[in-house]
């Protein structure tokens, strides 16, 4: 088995830090979904309370809001949200809160956007240069709240952007070891687009093949999607965290795959899983696909598990 020293262990000390804010003063902030609620904290650091709306490992396509979150933005001076079909639901939210906050969306400051028939594709996130665009714009809309806290959120940011940076490089690293003609990403919907972007992986299909979790596929789509896995030699079908998987499990079995581990899309993990930061899922994505796409002769965790 061969076992990778990609410097991983550096990212665990990054991945721990994704702070909660203490809410020292400054304005109240609202976040949409939980990648939304990570950088925005990693930005406020103690300065300021953001509130979540999404909890951890939800599905954001099919979340329905409650009087709570119509509270919460009626006394927040800025909801952050992520924009496009995800959180499409906060627009109602905001309109009938009759609260006064600013509100940004973060898939417009993506410089980095795709399309899939004809629609933005939302998940931004998956492209790390994405997010530290993001974190740029949460920078300045917090700065805009709040001026007195301009130099602090200036300084969070720019730590925060080196250490979506590095992790970038590190994910990179990880994802070359494995053999490029076996990075093929079957997965449970269409998310994972900017990620298999970014470094090079090829999207042969998804068990749901759409940008959100609420559509269905036909019959002919999962024959369809299950003769595409034979024809293309796919070793691994990836499910997402949070869903509950019995059609990728089917379909990896039709085709003579095998199930890789959870990646984590639309939702953050727990709290004390490999994905409960931003980071965390970015590093913990690259370690299951390269498992899976070796068949597990590859590993490069950030868990400290290999060296």
């Amino acid at each position: 088995m061969l076992r990778l020293s990609l410097s991983f262990v550096v990212v665990l000390g990054l991945l721990a830090s994704g702070c909660r804010s203490s809410g020292e003063g400054g304005p109240e902030v609202v976040a949409t979904t939980t990648h939304v609620a990570d950088l925005t904290r990693n930005v406020a650091g103690n300065r300021v309370e953001v509130a979540g709306i999404l909890e951890a490992s939800s599905d954001p396509h099919d979340y329905e809001p409650a009087p709570s979150d119509a509270t919460a933005i009626a006394e927040a001076k800025l909801v952050v949200t992520s924009g496009g079909e995800v959180d499409e639901w906060v627009e109602e939210l905001i309109e009938s809160s009759g609260g006064k906050a600013e509100t940004v969306s973060l898939l417009g400051s993506a410089p980095i956007t795709r399309t899939l028939e004809g629609d933005t594709d939302p998940h931004w996130w998956q492209d790390p240069r994405n997010a530290a665009a993001a974190v740029s714009t949460i920078r300045d809309e917090l700065a805009a709240t709040d001026p007195e806290g301009a130099d602090a959120y200036e300084r969070n940011a720019a730590a925060y952007i080196r250490r979506i940076e590095q992790t970038d490089r590190l994910v990179s690293k990880c994802i070359e070891s494995a053999p490029k003609g076996a990075r093929k990403l079957v997965t449970s919907h269409d998310s994972l687009g900017y990620f298999a972007d970014r470094y090079g992986i090829e999207v042969i299909g998804s068990a749901v093949p759409a940008l959100s979790t609420q559509a269905q596929p036909s019959t002919g789509e999962t024959a369809g999607l299950i003769e595409l896995l034979e024809e293309e030699d796919v070793r691994a079908v990836f499910p997402e965290a949070g869903l509950v998987g019995d059609l990728e499990q089917a379909i990896a079995d039709e085709a003579g795959a095998e199930i890789g581990d959870a990646l984590y899309a639309d939702a953050l993990g727990e709290e004390g899983t490999p994905g409960d930061t931003y980071l965390g899922t970015l590093t913990a994505n690259a370690t299951a696909l390269v498992e899976g796409f070796s068949r597990g002769s590859i590993q490069c965790s950030v868990l400290g598990r290999y060296e």
